[in-house]
């Protein structure tokens, strides 16, 4: 069989170059507008470890006080400096969720509302305008997924790698990617991805996970796994005062956009129900399984946000099809033909 081409733009076309704009505009906005206000409790703990670098810290992995430390080398102590990191991690992350959109064989309709969709989610709104962990942990799922896309559409096992530094990356990050990643395995588990599990490549990349991740765990070990009693205290601290109960409609508040509704219900009918989303089952999977895991452990409503870009990536390129059925769609719906 042979592999699908891959729409990846080889050229600055009118709708990149759009799209570019958009996003520049964006990040402008967010530059100019993220000091009208004063640093957080949060930026303020994440200033402090930037100060005091270290393979690890009770709170959370190293990777965003080490941004943090960047910075602070680049900016100094300014809340536009400091805030840049979060708010350009943002907009990496909607071109990100476009350039999905246009693998899965959209056009630039779709592309600019994956895009749009992701720019007016509550969840990147405000992880664009404070420095924390949830601002790069919603990039490394987004990017993951997209790697993954690639993947699929590309048949190239050595996407494997790719997306091991970025898993590697999110467990530096935020804990919560052990719920991401467990999505990943089930969805390759239950598609036909499981054929690479004989694929050098996938294990590859599952050691270059591991190698990124190993010196906080080795902190951890050192620290006898303090982490674990801290996250318990503050998921008991959270249950108790309500901050959980509210998960179901913090998907349509905080993780979501109430206006996207609709876009990421039709992107996951077409991955889990509609033929011609069956190539990409995967999505569904590394959607639905961390939804259920921290519904079921009442985690926080926003946690799950980096599921949606994919989604409206995938209900974009379908909403595009409906509204437009004499074009030509390519990537997930294109026909694969058989090599002689």
């Amino acid at each position: 069989m042979a592999a699908t081409p891959s729409r990846f733009p080889t050229r600055f076309d009118r709708a990149a170059l759009l799209l570019i704009a958009f996003v520049a505009l964006k990040l402008a906005f967010h530059v100019l507008l993220n000091t009208r206000y004063g640093f957080h409790r949060d930026e303020l703990a994440t200033l402090a470890n930037a100060r005091h670098l270290d393979w690890g810290y009770v709170a959370y992995p190293p990777l965003a006080p080490f941004l943090g430390r960047v910075a602070l080398a680049l900016f100094g102590p300014s809340l536009t400096g400091f805030r840049f990191f979060a708010a350009l991690a943002q907009s990496v992350a909607i071109v990100v969720s476009a350039l999905i959109a246009r693998e899965l064989g959209g056009h630039r309709a779709a592309m600019f509302l994956a895009a749009a969709a992701t720019a007016i989610a509550p969840i990147s709104l405000g992880a664009s305008s404070l420095f924390q962990y949830v601002s790069f942990d919603y990039l490394w799922f987004v990017l993951t997924a997209y790697f993954v896309v690639r993947l699929v559409g590309s048949e190239d096992a050595r996407w494997w790698i790719a997306i091991g530094i970025t898993i590697g990356l999110a467990i530096e990050t935020k804990y919560t990617a052990a719920f991401f990643i467990a999505g990943l395995i089930c969805g390759v588990l239950v598609t036909p991805l499981r054929s690479y599990l004989a694929s050098k490549w996938l294990w590859i990349g599952t050691a270059l996970a591991i190698l990124i991740a190993l010196p906080n765990l080795v902190w951890q070990w050192q620290h006898d796994f303090v982490t674990l009693d801290f996250l318990r205290h503050i998921h008991e601290r959270d249950v108790r005062i309500g901050r959980t109960a509210g998960f179901v409609t913090d998907q349509l508040l905080v993780a979501a956009n109430p206006l996207t509704l609709p876009l990421w219900l039709l992107g996951l009918y077409l991955v889990f129900v509609s033929a011609r989303g069956r190539r990409y089952r995967v999505l569904g999977w590394m959607a639905l399984v961390p939804f259920a895991l921290l519904l079921l452990a009442q985690g926080r409503g926003y946690y799950v946000a980096p599921i949606y870009p994919m989604l409206f990536a995938a209900g974009a390129t379908e909403l595009e099809r409906i509204c437009n059925p004499r074009q030509r769609c390519g990537g997930a719906w294109r026909t694969r033909r058989s090599s002689s």
